[in-house]
């Protein structure tokens, strides 16, 4: 079973969403801000693509966190701290596709997988 992973207001995880569902691809949905992000499912994702890639250092979270925050986030350490306490830092959207974790949403790629 595919699970996707994020926000549901994201523009992103959206579309992730709406592509899935145009091609009938059975998922589930893991709503970081009412469940909150799993620890077990963290520790995962740093594994398959590194925390570097989850960490969205782009967004709105990451701009509007204190620049002392910002700049104590440099190891796997300190950004899963950081990830934890604010999961909206987190790149999205997350997919678990069973066998591999992707970060992102990219229909070339997506295609290829199914």
């Amino acid at each position: 079973m595919i699970t996707v992973y994020g926000i549901p207001n994201c523009d992103t995880v959206k579309k992730a969403r709406a592509w899935l569902a145009a091609r009938a691809v059975a998922h589930t949905f893991h709503d970081f801000k009412k469940q909150g992000v799993p620890p077990e499912g963290l520790s995962a994702w740093e594994r398959a693509v590194g925390w570097e890639k989850l960490l969205n250092r782009q967004g709105t979270t990451w701009r509007k966190l204190d620049p002392q925050l910002q700049a104590a986030t440099v190891d796997a350490a300190s950004a899963r701290a950081l990830m934890l306490a604010h999961p909206s830092v987190i790149k999205r959207p997350v997919v678990d596709w069973g066998t591999q974790v992707t970060v992102g949403f990219d229909e070339k790629s997506w295609s290829d997988r199914l």
